[in-house]
């Protein structure tokens, strides 16, 4: 195998159909909605999904899966081609359905039919294992993962493997790097786990724990829904519990396979455990609200990778569809160098203006020009996530400039926040502001808060902690 280490999905793949309908009336011979359909649309679902959510930031990924000669088998090789490569494991019987009857966009009826039992994996599949970057096992309990068990735990001695469990699936492979079950799953997997019980925090956190030290894994992040992600390791400890960065109201179907793709392409990105999960959750969050695995544009998008994404891009876009509903765009500027009170205040304060705050973020060379040498002491990268972090901030954009004028001029913003150490007519960008009926106003500022002040107080104390005592 030559190029790149490709991602390997090993797992069960199933064929997702969602009939939709309107519901007004009951069946005269039961209690019974009766659904008027509107549409139907069929779709990969299990290993396969994972798969294709994986390979959509143009990842090289390999599904591993059992497939047969029925039509459900191939209607998922037709949806996955040119999306991931297949190696398949023979298939005895006939690819799972699962079929679900919607009304109004609620599930009103699930009918599952076909199943089948994999074969022996040939060398294809233990040559893609041993040259995988990462693996993600997607266990949806048809047994694909127990069938190449022995190549799955060679794997995981050598590269990234997190395990999509399933109740009545094959236990993980030791080494697992993380083991994601959401918190149904982890409860059916710990019931004869003696003492745990309950749906607390502190609960989860034993059932982690427990199934850690059982599947001998480096850790279980535990998906708990609006909660976030529970991370526990083996022996127990104290767990790190990732929020969700927003409740997301959608169909959730999916967001388990969107989470544990996320998570196994941050960890073969390099990215440490907690990072990839706080990126997971993001990511799965953003699923459900775009309308989980039966957003239509997750199939009829092109499969290879666009354009490398830009953040400044948010920005823009956010100020323009903020006009467009006839809200008002906020920016303000600054190094930001250190953020401290006096920053947090302003930008709270600003944020209460309009209807979104966009910070323009001077670059490194640009702070060096206005504050010299040793300057910034935060490199850009650091200060844009700072301030992407605060709730008062939604976007940040940087330029390169000793002035933010080129950038307001693509921004346009209707009000131009500074703080109260300047004065309106000292701004040089009020000028530009007016040129499309723009207003530069400042806001009072915290006295005493700057980062040269805090950068002075800091130097001080080092020189005070270097001094011989007497």
């Amino acid at each position: 195998m030559t190029g790149p280490k490709p991602l390997v999905v090993v797992g069960d793949v199933l064929l997702d159909e969602d009939i939709e309908g309107v519901a007004t009336r009951l069946a005269p011979d039961a209690p019974a909605p009766v659904v008027d359909v509107t549409g139907d649309r069929r779709h990969p679902g299990g290993a396969g999904l994972a798969a294709a959510l994986a390979a959509r930031g143009g990842r090289d990924v390999v599904l591993v899966t059992a497939l047969g000669d029925d039509p459900a088998s191939e209607a998922v090789r037709r949806e996955l081609g040119g999306r991931v490569r297949l190696l398949e494991l023979p298939l005895h019987g006939t690819l799972p359905v699962k079929t679900r009857v919607l009304a109004g966009g609620r599930p009103v009826v699930r009918i599952d039919r076909g199943g089948g039992t994999p074969g022996e994996p040939d060398d294809a599949v233990r040559e893609a294992l041993a040259g995988a970057h990462a693996v993600l096992v997607a266990d949806y309990g048809r047994h694909t993962a127990g069938a190449v068990r022995p190549h799955l735990v060679d794997a995981a001695r050598r590269t990234p493997l997190v395990w999509d469990p399933h109740p009545q699936g094959d236990p993980p492979v030791p080494g697992a790097r993380l083991v994601t079950p959401n918190a149904a799953e982890a409860v059916a997997l710990c019931v004869d786990a003696p003492g745990v019980s309950g749906a607390s925090l502190g609960a989860f956190a034993e059932r982690g724990a427990v199934l850690a030290e059982r599947w001998r894994a480096a850790g279980v992040a535990v998906t708990l829904g609006d909660r976030g992600v529970l991370l526990t390791r083996p022996g127990g400890g104290t767990p790190m519990l990732i929020p969700a960065p927003f409740r997301a109201d959608g169909d959730p179907c999916g967001a388990g396979d969107r989470f544990a793709a996320t998570t196994v392409a941050a960890l073969a990105d390099g990215l440490l455990p907690e990072e990839a999960l706080q990126r997971a959750v993001a990511d799965a969050a953003a699923f459900v609200a775009a309308g989980g695995a039966g957003n239509p544009d997750l199939w009829h998008a092109p499969a290879v990778p666009g354009p490398a994404h830009d953040p400044a891009a948010d920005a823009f876009e956010l100020a323009e569809g903020v006009r467009a509903r006839g809200g008002t765009v906020v920016a303000t500027g600054g190094c930001f160098d250190l953020v401290h009170a006096g920053h947090v205040g302003l930008l709270e304060s600003a944020r209460r203006v309009g209807d979104c705050l966009i910070v323009c973020l001077n670059s490194d060379a640009s702070v060096t020009r206005r504050k010299g040498a040793g300057r910034p002491l935060t490199p850009v990268a650091d200060r844009v996530r700072v301030l992407a972090a605060l709730g008062s901030v939604d976007a940040v954009v940087v330029f390169e400039e000793d002035t933010p004028e080129a950038v307001l001029g693509r921004l346009r913003p209707d009000v131009w926040v500074k703080g109260g150490d300047y004065s309106v007519q000292e701004l040089p960008e009020a000028e530009v502001l007016r040129s499309w009926g723009g207003q530069a106003v400042v806001l009072p500022y915290l006295d005493g808060r700057s980062t040269t002040l805090l950068a002075r107080r800091a130097a001080r104390a080092a020189v005070s902690l270097r001094a011989p005592q007497g």
